[in-house]
């Protein structure tokens, strides 16, 4: 039996209604991180016609002017039409924060001296994964012919196409009517789409408007970093790091890895060297990645991990010699 499938995956721009959530979501975030970077920030977003409503906990030693944070994001996507439903000058902004709980400020800010045992800032389970491996109002017609052409044709192997081959672009046939406008959007919603497109397993939790105490976001970061480091060594052409977490605890509930039979050690051989390689306890992981920056406006459109921005350090494979080596018996 062949092992070959076909996979599918969603991507969407920054002008999707969950996408401009999401931005929102992390622009208050990276406010109050330039100013304060102990801020404890969960910063939730509903966008619909003519209304934007940020809301979720804030803790922080800063004030921000979320109105002006708002607009501002919604005017950089580009709604700045009523035309579009949503127009960042005249549009409804109505921001009920409250504080973050003490229960979880406790838990987490019993660390913040020169120890690493801080806790985690929830409870998660987190994946990482890594492998070697057009205008609006034109005609429908013009529009699928360029698609075709210019995205879908150069990517696609001559053996993938067959008789039976149907291309369904905007199947529809019309679709001018988006944004908030035609969908409310919601933070959170496309944590697929921010991840492995369905490649790999997701812990469930959203990143966007999260400071990195909270480990759905940090251990989700150092989970990427610690598959694509192994992958880059050479030790495996597919590999899957899954970390848990118990809020309040700093060192990782459980690590699994697995190189699903691609590897050069058994699975039982490549944890021992994360183990010696990655301390991925909160506090550890935020300094390594340097994680208190105001770096996460950037994550929050086309994905979070494959992009080699010089912010996003948990794409770095420096880790890579040493792990080699030190599976080689060099260390």
């Amino acid at each position: 039996m062949s092992n070959d499938y076909l996979l599918t995956s969603k991507s969407v721009s920054e002008g999707h209604p969950d996408k401009l959530a999401d931005q929102i979501s992390n622009a208050v975030l990276d406010a109050h991180l330039s100013q304060d970077k102990h801020s404890r920030v969960g910063a939730e977003t509903l966008c619909s016609t003519g209304l934007v409503v940020p809301s979720g906990e804030i803790t922080s030693a800063t004030s921000v002017d979320y109105s002006s944070v708002v607009r501002e994001t919604i005017r950089s996507v580009g709604y700045d039409s009523t035309e579009y439903g949503l127009d960042y000058h005249g549009c409804a902004v109505l921001v009920p924060y409250d504080r973050q709980s003490p229960d979880i400020a406790q838990a987490v800010d019993e660390g913040r001296g020169l120890d690493l045992e801080q806790g985690a800032g929830d409870q998660a389970m987190m994946f990482g994964y890594a492998c070697n491996e057009t205008p609006p109002h034109i005609e429908h017609a013009t529009l699928a012919e360029a698609v075709i052409e210019e995205i879908i044709m150069p990517v696609l192997r001559a053996d993938m196409v067959g008789k039976d081959t149907r291309y369904l672009v905007n199947p529809t046939g019309r679709f001018v009517v988006g944004g908030p406008q035609g969908d409310c959007g919601l933070m959170g919603r496309k944590i697929i789409v921010d991840t492995y497109g369905g490649a790999a397993p997701h812990g469930g939790g959203a990143f966007s408007g999260k400071d990195p105490s909270k480990v759905d976001r940090s251990g989700a970061y150092a989970a990427r970093c610690v598959a694509k480091n192994l992958v880059a060594a050479g030790l495996a052409t597919h590999c899957l790091v899954q970390l848990s977490n118990a809020i309040g605890v700093a060192r990782p509930r459980s690590v699994m890895i697995t190189a699903s039979g691609s590897g050069r050690l058994d699975d039982k051989g490549l944890e021992p060297l994360v183990h010696r390689h990655f301390d991925l306890r909160p506090k550890s992981i935020v300094r390594k990645l340097d994680l208190l920056r105001p770096i996460y406006r950037k994550t929050a459109a086309h994905g979070h991990f494959g992009r080699e921005e010089p912010q996003f350090l948990w794409e770095r494979t420096g880790k890579a010699a040493e792990l080699a080596a030190d599976a080689a018996g060099g260390r």
